[in-house]
């Protein structure tokens, strides 16, 4: 028996059930405790001490900007796990989880309650926040998969550890089975004061679509996994039955890697909202007019840097990771210099907002990874150029919100377009859609309309059928690119 690390969780849990729900910026801005871990890491972890050495690092350094950053590829994958924990012990770890290999091979992911109390920091000050949680009976329902994979499970797991400290919250697990989450909202739905339905926001959409009469649960959303636009959340919002989208979905930016990272809130969601409208606005603070998922972060606990227009982090875990690049295109931006920004704009994000909504934590803005982007003509066409084409209040009665693009090899730019179950597209609906985003992207992406020849600029669009196994297989997490249109394509 480890004593050491059963003080270690004994220690962490009466901290978790003692710390308020909405954590406060330290001094330092998370920088004093991101060099602290690092010496602490540089002494406890052998693959970490090998690591320095090999880079001729002095792990004895004061100078946080000379630690060497980490990959999969550098450090990860040259190391074997138990090298990778705390004194070289992988048995300290009560469960595994695994990446989605997304970007390559899938990556085991040693787990412990500590791990699961940081994320529940996030999930804690999501339900309290937006949801108050702390005071309606909430069923949560765990729509992700559940298994080895890092969604469920987390989820699952941190709503307990909130219900353990008071809130009055009951966790469901259906996973991701359409039939048995409609079984559970309505079986249990009516001896709660809300329901959240916890899941990706593509699976989600074919969940609300799929039910009816959602008004009499009082319907959340906690969201992971996807970058999505305001329109959509609009729309699912609206389908759902709720009254409010500052505080009706919250959407979780986490990784396989470290668990969630940063959370929305009331303040962020304002703010991203007012960007959606104002593409200009925000191209003067993220450098680009597409619109990232926008959260808010304890810097003492996730430290975030910018690198090259990507992000790199640093955090505590049963495998601890400093200067982490986990090649997430975006960066941070300062609590005060967010709200300076908003208002010298014109709008005031604080306004109407209460107490417990406003959040005075930094920003860190994601548009997900570069490699998700299709190249045409040299422009990058991300998901969320072609996102709200398909949200529109004309269109999205008879599509589900999934899509695929690819380049073919005329070149052309094809969009293939999910039909809803049932639905019976209009006439003319495949060049209504294909106007609708050209008209979107030459709004949103100045790479398109500048690189792009007006004559290819209008994409080809094919609908499929739901569930159409090439393009749309279920049981399986869509990917949105793909580098041709070739069912096998990764």
């Amino acid at each position: 028996m480890n004593t050491s690390h059963a003080k270690a969780v004994r220690d962490g849990l009466r901290a978790f059930h003692e710390a308020p729900p909405v954590p406060a910026a330290g001094p330092g801005d998370g920088a004093d405790r991101a060099l602290e871990l690092f010496h602490e890491v540089a002494e406890q972890v052998p693959a970490y001490r090998r690591f320095l050495a090999e880079q001729g690092i002095d792990a004895a350094t004061d100078d946080f900007s000379r630690v060497p950053l980490l990959t999969k590829d550098n450090y990860l994958r040259r190391h074997s796990l138990p090298e990778l924990c705390r004194g070289g012990r992988l048995e300290d770890a009560e469960t595994v989880a695994v990446s989605s290999g997304s970007s390559g091979r899938p990556t085991v992911w040693p787990r412990t309650v500590l791990d699961e109390l940081a994320v529940s920091r996030r999930f804690e000050h999501a339900m309290y926040a937006s949801f108050r949680a702390d005071e309606r009976r909430t069923l949560v329902v765990v729509c992700f998969p559940l298994g080895t994979w890092v969604g469920g499970m987390y989820t699952a797991a941190a709503c307990r550890h909130l219900s353990a400290k008071g809130y009055p919250v009951t966790v469901a697990t259906p996973g991701n089975n359409v039939d048995e989450i409609l079984r559970v909202v309505a079986e249990l739905g009516e001896y709660y004061d809300q329901v959240v339905l916890a899941g990706y926001p593509p699976f989600l959409k074919i969940v609300i679509d799929r039910g009816s009469g959602w008004d009499r649960y009082a319907i959340k959303l906690l969201l992971a996994g996807e970058v999505f636009s305001e329109a959509w959340r609009d729309l699912v919002g609206r389908r759902a039955g709720m009254t409010n989208p500052v505080t009706g979905s919250v959407s979780l930016y986490g990784t396989a890697d470290a668990g969630v990272l940063g959370n929305e809130t009331p303040l962020s969601v304002s703010i991203r909202r007012f960007l959606a409208g104002r593409p200009d606005v925000a191209e003067e603070l993220f450098g680009s007019r597409r619109l990232p998922t926008l959260v808010q972060y304890d810097p003492a606990v996730r430290y975030f840097e910018a690198y090259e227009g990507t992000l790199v982090f640093t955090g505590d875990g049963s495998v601890p990771l400093i200067r982490y690049h986990i090649a997430d295109d975006g960066g941070t931006v300062s609590y005060r210099r967010m709200l300076g920004h908003c208002r010298r704009h014109g709008f005031d994000p604080e306004a109407g907002l209460t107490d417990r909504e406003i959040a005075r934590l930094p920003f860190v803005y994601v548009f997900g990874r570069s490699l998700f982007a299709v190249s045409y003509f040299g422009a990058n066409v991300y998901p969320e150029n072609v996102s709200g084409a398909v949200e529109r209040d004309d269109v999205n009665a008879w599509v589900t919100g999934k899509f695929v693009v690819y380049v073919d090899e005329e070149p052309r730019l094809r969009v293939v377009v999910e039909l809803a179950p049932g639905a019976e597209p209009p006439p003319g609906a495949t060049d209504l859609l294909a106007e609708a985003v050209r008209s979107d992207l030459r709004r949103l992406n100045s790479e398109f309309a500048n690189y792009v020849p007006d004559e290819r600029q209008t994409p080809i669009v094919e609908l499929r059928p739901p569930g159409d196994p090439e393009y749309f297989p279920a049981g399986v997490k869509h990917r949105y690119t793909r580098p041709s249109g070739h069912p096998s394509a990764p």
